[in-house]
């Protein structure tokens, strides 16, 4: 293929479906190479929580927006955008086909789609982020559920940053937040979506093996090896997992209660996840299970997908 003409694929779907695996073997088969769209597998050091895969498991298939902030650091989806779009032109650049990977709708539209953020208000963000420390994040939630439920339910309550922000562009604006997202329509020429598709029980199974698995694999010790770095952190410290067990760590919650709480939350995230991913319709949704699943996904990888029409 053409340099110019290589699609952008990404695979897609809920927390525990199964995508960095799919990925790193789909990414094998056609010469690809993998774009994070994990919002906190960017971070150094949040390796277990975030189920990151290590080197060894990657298939010698070069991982790109993978470790380059440290915990203390932040950054928006528009900056996110930016790195990412520049990794992919990188990438085909070099004749090979980047492979998205990641479970935010938002984080994938951001790269994929022709999508431009609202512009910001620095006396509004200040004031909506006065509000944030002396109200707290369940206050505002509950008033942005009042004035855009549709953007309520896509935004853990925990998540005070990307709560102050749909605010803002609200406030701004005068409209919903979701109505500032763009239509389905591709950024790039030839944009190729596959969806992994399981069953809720099972995800919910597959949930809390990988939370038991995390346990194991010492998820406590990388929180407390991260230090005050994460618990500081207006971003990486809502991750789910980080932030049971920081509220652990504090003493305001038992382990037990952490682990569980980290499930509960999980399982409602990837409910999330699922729900806004179905509204895309140019995913081609294929079940988890398929004992041809590769070979399903390297069609769908060489059918020409949405191109900047939509």
């Amino acid at each position: 293929m053409d340099a110019v003409n290589q699609p952008v694929v990404a695979v897609v779907g809920p927390t525990a479906a199964g995508k960095s695996d799919l990925a790193v073997a789909l990414a094998q088969r056609i010469g690809g190479e993998i774009v994070n769209v994990d919002a906190y597998q960017i971070y150094r050091g949040m390796d277990v929580g975030t189920a990151k895969l290590p080197e060894d498991e990657r298939g010698g298939v070069p991982h790109h927006l993978l470790d380059v902030l440290d915990v203390s650091d932040s950054a928006t989806v528009a900056e996110f955008q930016g790195w990412a779009r520049a990794a992919i032109d990188d990438i085909r650049g070099r004749d090979a086909v980047p492979v998205l990977v990641g479970g935010s709708a938002l984080y994938v539209r951001a790269v994929v789609d022709a999508f431009e953020f609202p512009g910001t208000d620095p006396e509004v963000r200040s004031r909506l982020e006065e509000e944030l420390r002396t109200l707290g994040p369940e206050a505002l939630h509950r008033r942005l559920a009042e004035q855009d439920p549709q953007a309520a339910a896509s935004i853990l309550v925990s998540n005070g940053r990307r709560i102050v922000r749909a605010l803002e562009v609200v406030e701004i604006t005068g409209r919903p937040f979701a109505a500032s997202l763009p239509a389905h329509t591709a950024f790039y020429d030839d944009v190729r979506m596959i969806g992994v598709d399981v069953p809720r029980d099972v995800l919910d199974d597959r949930i809390t093996r990988r939370v038991d698995r995390m346990w194991e694999a010492g998820l406590v010790d990388e929180v407390r090896a991260l230090g005050s770095g994460l618990a500081t952190s207006r971003t990486a410290s809502r991750a789910l997992g980080y932030s049971q067990v920081l509220a652990f760590l504090a003493g305001t919650m038992s382990e037990d209660e952490a682990k569980d709480a980290t499930v509960r939350g999980t399982r409602k995230f990837a409910r999330r996840q699922d729900s806004w991913f179905r509204k895309d319709p140019r995913i081609v949704w294929l079940p988890y299970d398929a004992p041809d699943l590769v070979e399903q996904a390297v069609e769908v990888s060489l059918t020409r997908g949405c191109g900047a029409g939509g």
